[in-house]
């Protein structure tokens, strides 16, 4: 696996950071400021990121405690240096993690899926999925036609299906119809 440092996070990684208190960097002047404004802190086994975007970084994909913030203030972000992870658009390097209990659809590095049973897709791919099970979850047109089940266990059926193969949409769905 590879490791990263001072010289390499920001080639084309992808990484969690953890929101801190911005009292850590007080007193402190940057080790590097980006031509986009962000700041740099390099420590022995990580670094702090004060900036106001998060997300997409460049060529990389950096978010702020599993989520896209989306306030253009700046905050503070700690990561330590085995927290990042290869970043390639074309390479199939996530997985969408779901959590039925609370209905939230996220996703992760292949490299932090310790259950490695997922099935791994490219950025691109694994936002259209995750775009798709939010639509299930949130309306129920795609239960019109298919009204002869139990909505819950159909809704379910279908985001299993979204998550565990590579079959469209309309495939799946094709399944919760009556036989003719």
């Amino acid at each position: 696996m590879k490791s990263y440092n001072r010289f390499n996070f920001f080639k084309h990684t992808f990484c969690d950071w953890q929101l801190v208190d911005s009292n850590v960097i007080q007193q402190r002047e940057p080790d590097y400021k980006s031509k986009s404004g962000s700041f740099y802190y390099f420590e022995q086994e990580g670094l702090y990121r004060y900036s106001n975007h998060w997300g997409r970084a460049a060529n990389c994909r950096w978010r702020i405690n599993k989520s896209q913030n989306q306030s253009n203030n700046y905050i503070v972000g700690y990561a330590k240096w085995q927290d990042f992870y290869p970043n390639d658009e074309n390479s199939e390097l996530f997985v969408i993690c779901y959590d039925p209990m609370t209905k939230q659809v996220d996703f992760a590095h292949k490299m932090q899926d310790s259950s490695k049973q997922g099935i791994y897709r490219t950025a691109s791919a694994t936002s259209k999925r995750i775009a798709k099970i939010k639509q299930v979850l949130q309306n129920d047109d795609w239960f019109k036609y298919v009204g002869h089940c139990d909505f819950n266990q159909a809704q379910e059926f279908l985001i299993n299906q979204l998550i565990q193969t590579n079959e469209d949409f309309l495939a799946i769905k094709r399944k919760l119809l009556p036989p003719l």
